[in-house]
């Protein structure tokens, strides 16, 4: 390595995972929620305990930090993340935040061995947090780790390695390959509370084996139980599965004495979370790399010729990453209140919450309609109709989905409504959106459809039936109803006389719309005037003799 990355030290590091899973539910009817936060708190033992939102407590006034927060955003977005106040609840509006947000305070630190490394890097836990959001079965899991005056290869390697669900392959040595060597969970005491497997071939392989979908590894599952992973042998009523990629989206805060140290090779690295190497290098070919500050770098207190003091921030975006570095002397990227520091801690969490959020309900949207269509067998009518069912819960939730949870802009504020555009074009958000759009709807109009169709057909063979029936009805008509005189004879004997009518009239009937779709065929030919009489013969012959699929 370079000595630029052995000598060059992170004074403050913040690493923001965000890990999106899709819950799995039983099928639910179109006015269903799934509500897994109710299920959380009543599950005993559970680590995980409701965040009090600070808009609900009792004290009178909200913190300024809260307030300088809430105001970022547009009201839309507002009634999104915090609800509506008391007034708005009262009078029957949005209500509550549909976001329920739990915690946990038994993990305070990782323990991490990098790869050729034979001492562990401890990092403390900042937060865990675990996201449900109303309507929508989609969880995201938020963990901060922090550490003081970490040297930047360790950084690096952190950033590249510590977000890592299951490993791609594994290395001639065993090792899972792009996985840290262990990861360890640890509680206030300094014990274990769970490790990494990420060297268990075996157990990776025979999973996807039997299930076709990827292993969490250990730590994970650890984190997230109670929940547990779908097809997994773990009893557990909340069950989730992966929506994307093994490598967990990522925020990352880096603060260094002198910034303009960092080489390009570095910035990129640090802006795309690549794997550390010489300074003076680059991770990919200057072609692949020319419109990375273009596309990739919001540059809005960034200047390459540092003419001012304050002009040593880059924010560094690329959908699944979000990197913030600057100069840890200077207050407008370090201060508590107002700087960068700040807003990367509360807005820019938010936004790029919101972007992800966004971006697994469609998943999981997508997912819902291809489990729809291939659990449909058109030769089963409890298929037919659980596939109705599905297709009208999936479209009523997307239609929900529409009107509470999308937004292609949260904000009025230069930095936060361009920062957030970035990231929607990044994850190409709006693309999936219209494309589920689209898939959703031409399922919801091929129902319509077919309940058209069935409701055509069904009035086909009701007129069929009436017509036939008018012939009767009239006839009786013409004839009178006195065509027997039962005026003087015994009740039994009237029942025994409106038998013998009734069961004949009724097998007809019944007989008669049995046989409606093909009688109807022939009174299509008997109208038909330039239709010959042989034509119209074949017809009514085929009322009885005809094959089975004539339609």
């Amino acid at each position: 390595m370079a000595n630029n990355l052995q000598s060059s030290l992170v004074r403050d590091f913040r690493q923001t995972l965000l890990w999106p899973v899709q819950l799995m539910t039983d099928d639910l009817g179109p006015s269903a929620v799934h509500c897994p936060w109710d299920v959380l708190k009543a599950t005993p033992n559970s680590p995980w305990r409701e965040i009090e939102d600070e808009f609900l407590q009792s004290a009178s006034l909200l913190s300024e930090t809260r307030y300088q927060e809430f105001v970022t955003f547009m009201p839309f977005a507002q009634r999104f993340l915090y609800g509506e106040g008391k007034h708005g609840r009262e009078s029957g509006g949005y209500g509550e935040s549909p976001i329920h947000i739990f915690t946990r305070n038994d993990i305070r630190e990782v323990r991490i061995t990098l790869q050729g490394e034979s001492d562990p890097l401890i990092l403390r836990v900042s937060h865990i947090e675990l996201y449900f959001f109303f309507d929508i079965d989609v969880a995201m899991l938020a963990l901060e780790v922090t550490a003081k005056d970490l040297p930047l290869q360790h950084a690096m390697e952190v950033l590249y390695r510590l977000g890592r669900t299951y490993p791609n392959y594994w290395e001639e040595s065993g090792e899972g390959g792009h996985c840290a060597q262990r990861i360890e969970w640890l509680d206030p005491h300094g014990q274990v509370i769970a490790a990494s497997d990420y060297e268990n071939k075996a157990r990776y392989l025979a999973f996807v084996k039997e299930n076709h979908v990827p292993c969490v590894s250990l730590h994970w599952a650890a984190l997230m139980s109670p929940l547990v992973q779908h097809y997994s042998e773990q009893a557990g009523e909340i069950r989730y599965r992966e929506l994307e990629y093994q490598r967990m989206p990522l925020m990352a805060y880096l603060s260094f004495d002198d910034v303009s140290q960092l080489s390009r090779g570095d910035l990129i690295r640090l802006g795309l979370v690549c794997q550390p190497w010489h300074s003076e290098t680059l991770p990919f070919t200057e072609q692949f790399l020319q419109d990375f500050e273009k596309n990739n770098c919001y540059d809005r207190y960034w200047d390459d010729s540092r003419q001012d003091a304050w002009s040593t921030t880059r924010i560094m975006s690329t959908g699944q990453n979000f990197v913030v570095v600057g100069n840890h002397q200077h207050r407008v990227f370090t201060n508590e209140k107002t700087g960068i520091k700040r807003h990367y801690q509360n807005q820019y969490f938010l936004l790029f919450l919101i972007a992800h959020f966004q971006k697994a309900a469609l998943l999981m949207l997508s997912d819902r309609m291809v489990q729809a269509i291939s659990r449909l067998d058109m030769q089963s009518e409890d298929s037919i109709k659980t596939f109705r069912n599905r297709i009208r819960n999936a479209t009523a939730v997307f239609l929900r989905f529409t009107h509470r949870y999308w937004f292609e802009n949260v904000s009025d504020q230069a930095v936060a409504k361009d920062l957030f555009a970035l990231m929607l074009k990044q994850l190409d958000s709006a693309d999936l959106f219209e494309k589920t759009r689209r898939r959703i709807m031409d399922m919801a109009e091929y129902l319509e459809g077919e309940e058209i169709k069935r409701q055509a057909d069904t009035v086909v063979r009701l007129t069929v039936v009436t017509i036939l029936g008018l012939i009767g009805t009239m006839t009786s008509g013409l004839l009178g109803m006195n065509l027997i005189d039962l005026t003087q004879v015994s009740l039994l004997e009237k029942l025994g006389y409106f038998s013998i009518v009734f069961i004949p009239v009724s097998l007809l009937t019944f007989y008669t719309v049995i046989k409606s779709r093909r009688l109807s065929l022939f009174l299509d030919a008997l109208s038909n005037e330039g239709a010959g009489l042989g034509y119209k013969l074949v017809k009514l012959k085929n009322v009885w003799f005809g094959r089975l699929d004539e339609r």
